[in-house]
This record gives C-alpha cells, structure tokens and sequence, in this order.
C-alpha cells in the first residue's frame, strides 16, 4: 500500500506533548507498530492514508495539518478558552484537553445551526445586569432570571441555565470520549463566549452535586464572564474568584427565605445524622447536604467544628456507579450529554434538509440511523 512519505514529525511530536502522551503510547492508542512512528518521528518513514487518518481522529486534528510545513503555532491551535483552562491546571491530562477541545467544537456546531434555523426556540446568552460587589443580590437577580421555583432537581436547574442560552453538557458515567475520568478531580469546567456559553458538570455520584457544580460554572460566566475549570478544593474554596462564584452558587440554590426553612431546633449532635435531619430540603430544594451546612455556616448558624465534621464523614460514603448498564435507551444518550436545546438544533436541521442523516449522528454522538430515528420518534411523542 502507497505511503506518505511528506510527514512533518514536529507536529506528530508536539501533539505528543500536547496530550502529555509518549510516542509509543500513540502507537499503542492507534494500532501502528511503534518501530512505524519512530520512524516517521525520525524522518525515515511514511505512513498509509489509513494510518495518519487514525494519529489525526485520535488527536482531533484533520489529516493536512501533519503535512503542513513548520512548526505548530499555539495560538492558532488552542483558543484563548482553552489556554484559559490549561493555564489555571497545568497538571490537567491529556484526555481532559481532548474533552475540552471536544466541546468547543460542539459548541461551534450548535452556534452554526443556530444561525442558519434562524430558530426563536433556541435563545442566545443575554444576561442580567448584576451587582458584582454584591454576591446574595446578584445570585437573587440570576435566581428571578432564571425563573425557578422552591422545589427543583437537578434537571430542572438544568433546563433553566438551558433556557437562558447557556449549553450545558453532563459528562459519561461510563467510559468514552464523553467522559471525566472517576478518578479525576476536575467536577466541572465552563467556556466563556458572550453569545453562547457552555457548561459541563461532571457525572457524580449524587446528582444534587451537580446542582452544585452547574450553579458554580455559571457564577463564573455571570459574575467574572470568563472560562474555568475547578476541582473539588476550588468548590470548597474561600479565596478569591472561588469564594465568590461559591458564595454565588450557595445563595442561588439556598436563598434566604428557603434556608429559614430549616429548624436547627431538631439538629443532631452527630455530623453522620445530618443527612437524615435536612432530608426534606435536600429533596425539595435538589441541592446536597453540604450545601445547606455551608449556607449556615456563612449564616453563623452552624459551629465551623460541626461542619467539617461532616465533611469529613461525607468523604467515608461512597455510593457503588453503574459502569455501563443497558443501551436499550441509547437513541436518549445525546438528551443526557448535550442536552435539549443541542439535540433539538440538530433534528431541526435535519428535518429542514441543513445536515445529512451521516451528519446529524456525528454530531449526537455516533448515534446509528436506528437509533436517530428512534430520537426523532421520541421528540415527536410518538
């Protein structure tokens, strides 16, 4: 079979230390000899069509960016979002910025048919006019904007940031490209653009953690109009942009008029019990203990002592994840991971003929035909 002899290795090398892989983990990810990418490395080899196309899908490049002459300019490359994000986590994995350049692209996709559905169904980011030295006003003015009631769920506080104009995508509980790994630390991430921002919450083992997570991204969209990524310590923080978009996220989920709900009267004395004391607010509010206790804490409410007692009796829990499960309802998976507003960009254009079916599945992640058509059926309420 012919080979490409015309390679430029430089690029093969930087996308190597760009995704803080070797070159004979590539070898192995791709399914080429390593004596094969040494050689091309080297400048003493080629490879087939077949072979650079696998090192392009894995690296999400196209195929002529290795062929190009000279070196890779990174401004070019990555966005400011995303040398935003590796700048605040150097140490961040080469699979968390494949993730992260995944859903730019995403994201770039749904803004294009936006545009050409020219659809009122599908809002674009105007957001409110806020305080920003005025963290509980400017979370009560969002919480007005955003229309929520005092009995939510994750899914609901979902819609809403949706229906403002911001993507939000929900990581993978299994294993996939849509996925943050289990043992990552990074809870979440959001990418900054002034007409149409994204947020990924990270798939955790309770979902009124998410709520957490959504509510702290959109802190850092509303109150610093600017991209982050943050790990469990940045959700606990008390200093600086963290403090504030926590403070944002406590405030939008447990406004003063819900937290003089809760009756310290009945409070435990065991930190173990607390779960089962604030049971019906978490269930009512959607939100997690902790985020209650937080709020009493800051309210003076709550001894220090007995909330980090807590914390670290949460941290002993751990609730068994399902690795995969049945795919009875893949033709639903996009719904989970995009959300409504992407997947509803996506069937629009296909029933008005912008996209072909081959189209349309790339863009819901690989979804088959059958499976696509089911979505449509399931859109249609038939």
């Amino acid at each position: 079979m012919e080979r490409i002899e015309f390679i430029n290795p430089e690029r093969i090398a930087w996308c190597c230390a760009d995704r803080r892989i070797t070159p004979g983990e590539l070898a192995t990810e791709v399914g080429i000899g390593a004596a094969t990418i040494d050689a091309v490395l080297n400048g003493q080899g080629g490879l087939t069509f077949n072979q650079l196309s696998k090192i392009a899908t894995y690296f999400g490049r196209g195929v002529l960016f290795f062929l190009e002459p000279g070196p890779v300019n990174d401004e070019l490359i990555h966005s400011p979002a995303f040398r935003t994000l590796a700048g605040q986590k150097p140490e961040l994995s080469g699979k968390m910025k494949a993730l992260i350049e995944r859903v730019e692209r995403q994201r770039d996709v749904y803004v294009s048919l936006r545009e050409d559905l020219d659809s009122a169904q599908l809002p674009e980011f105007v957001p409110p006019d806020i305080p920003k030295d005025d963290i509980q006003l400017a979370a009560r003015i969002v919480r007005d904007w955003l229309e929520l009631g005092d009995i939510n769920t994750f899914d609901s506080y979902r819609h809403a940031v949706e229906s403002r104009g911001v993507l939000v995508f929900k990581s993978n509980g299994y294993g996939g490209k849509w996925q943050i790994a289990k043992d990552s630390p990074i809870l979440g991430f959001s990418i900054y653009d002034e007409s149409c921002p994204v947020i990924v919450v990270k798939k955790q083992d309770w979902e009124s953690r998410q709520s957490f997570t959504l509510m702290h991204e959109l802190g850092h969209i509303i109150l610093h109009r600017d991209s982050s990524i943050d790990d469990e310590q940045d959700m606990s923080s008390y200093q600086g942009q963290e403090r504030e978009a926590n403070a944002f996220a406590g405030h939008l989920l447990v406004p003063d008029w819900l937290l003089a709900q809760v009756d310290d009267g009945i409070r435990p004395a065991e930190a173990s019990e607390y779960d089962r004391w604030l049971a019906p607010w978490r269930r009512s509010w959607g939100v997690s203990g902790e985020v209650i206790l937080r709020r009493l804490l800051d309210d003076g409410r709550l001894p220090r002592r007995q909330y980090e007692a807590y914390r670290q009796w949460s941290k002993t829990q751990r609730v068994e994840q399902d690795d995969g499960g049945s795919r009875l309802y893949r033709h639903r998976e996009p719904k989970h991971i995009f959300g409504e507003y992407f997947v509803r960009a996506v069937l629009d254009s296909l029933s008005a003929r912008n996209i072909s079916l081959a189209r349309a599945s790339s863009y819901l992640d690989g979804l088959k035909i059958n499976d696509l058509h089911k979505l449509e059926r399931f859109y249609a309420g038939i």
